[in-house]
């Protein structure tokens, strides 16, 4: 995803799956990837160990602040397709967090020769890890994830397999292509797909939160594209203009489900449903966290497209991802997965301030 989204590398970017970036997951997810490099001194230092300084330098080349925007695309996709989490949805995480990471490292093995001028602190062509080791590292990542898929079931993998080539064809070719943001919000809805087809529910039904969940991530990407050298008006714009229309969506009244299938998708105490009031309610505030979370730093970087308040935006876009995750579950009757998808979000922020990732740029 950028590295955006997959994954968003947003969104391959998977669930990743690569992010977007002006080289630009995920996640991803990927996912959608993420959007690219940070903008930081490098994690390790002169006082630092050589275990801590390597096991940093792989830190910041995955980005694992920007992992927590990845579970939310299974677990949505779940709810979707109105059936409960389970084993085989944990199955579908695992394998969007490695297809998410896997496009984090190809985008930083593609990206080395670039990287070299333009972000000479980055792990590559700093030295600190070598290329070899990353591309390695992107190819044990992406056959994990297919086999994690593959433990879910013939129809997750056939989600999964897609998915994998959405991001490294991403990093590898259609990055710096007009194609690129539309490869990123592909990989995103594909990893929320995944969630759907490995929890035995279906895709098909899932199919309009996707579209949701990839629209995001489109716009995200478009952003990322002139992060290192700003001067668009016209994306953050777009992207702001996509957040309203997004949380116009998920806040308006859903369809409502059979009483069978609101069951399913509702996990809660046995023998209970969220009301309808209480799950529209819960998406509209949901939504409106998304507005929050994302309209701001597009705002801005609008109005003075300089590269920090791009990256700023790109940044606000990639976080945005999983309050827009637990507002699709609400409003497919799913309350008590919303709320574990939306916990998500202070969990990875308390992450990245009590651990050492807390220089490790979400971008």
């Amino acid at each position: 995803m950028s590295r955006a989204t997959a994954a968003a590398r947003d969104t391959a970017g998977p669930s990743g799956a690569p992010a977007a970036s002006s080289r630009p997951p995920a996640g991803a997810a990927g996912v959608p990837g993420a959007a690219s490099g940070t903008t930081g001194p490098p994690l390790a230092t002169a006082e630092a160990s050589p275990r801590s300084a390597r096991l940093g330098a792989w830190a910041e080349l995955l980005r694992l602040p920007a992992l927590f925007t990845v579970p939310g695309d299974a677990l949505a996709g779940a709810a979707a397709a109105g059936v409960r989490p389970g084993p085989r949805t944990l199955l579908a995480i695992g394998s969007s967090l490695c297809l998410y990471e896997a496009g984090m490292a190809l985008n930083d093995w593609a990206d080395r020769a670039e990287d070299a001028a333009e972000r000479p602190h980055r792990p590559l062509p700093s030295g600190r890890i070598r290329p070899a080791a990353a591309l390695t590292a992107a190819g044990a990542l992406t056959g994990a994830g297919l086999a994690l898929a593959a433990g879910a079931g013939r129809t997750a993998l056939a989600v999964a397999a897609p998915l994998a080539a959405t991001v490294w064809a991403y990093d590898l070719a259609l990055k710096h292509t007009p194609a690129g943001p539309a490869a990123m919000a592909a990989a995103r809805g594909l990893d929320l797909l995944l969630g759907a087809a490995a929890t035995g529910g279906g895709t098909r039904a899932a199919l309009p939160c996707a579209a949701l969940l990839g629209s995001h991530t489109l716009a995200v990407t478009a952003v990322s594209r002139r992060e290192t050298t700003g001067g668009s008006v016209l994306a953050p714009l777009a992207a702001l203009a996509t957040t309203g229309a997004l949380t116009g969506l998920v806040a308006r009244r859903r369809t409502r489900l059979p009483a069978g299938r609101r069951a399913a998708a509702a996990p809660g105490l046995s023998g209970s449903t969220p009301a309808p009031a209480v799950t529209d309610a819960l998406a509209a505030a949901l939504g409106a966290a998304y507005a929050a979370t994302a309209a701001r730093p597009y705002f801005h970087a609008a109005l003075n497209p300089s590269p920090p308040l791009t990256r700023r935006a790109v940044g606000g876009g990639i976080r945005a991802t999983i309050p827009l995750q637990a507002a699709l579950a609400a409003r497919s009757g799913a309350s008590a997965t919303s709320l574990l998808v939306a916990a998500l979000a202070p969990a990875g922020r308390w992450f990245a301030k009590r651990s050492a990732m807390r220089k490790v740029s979400i971008t």
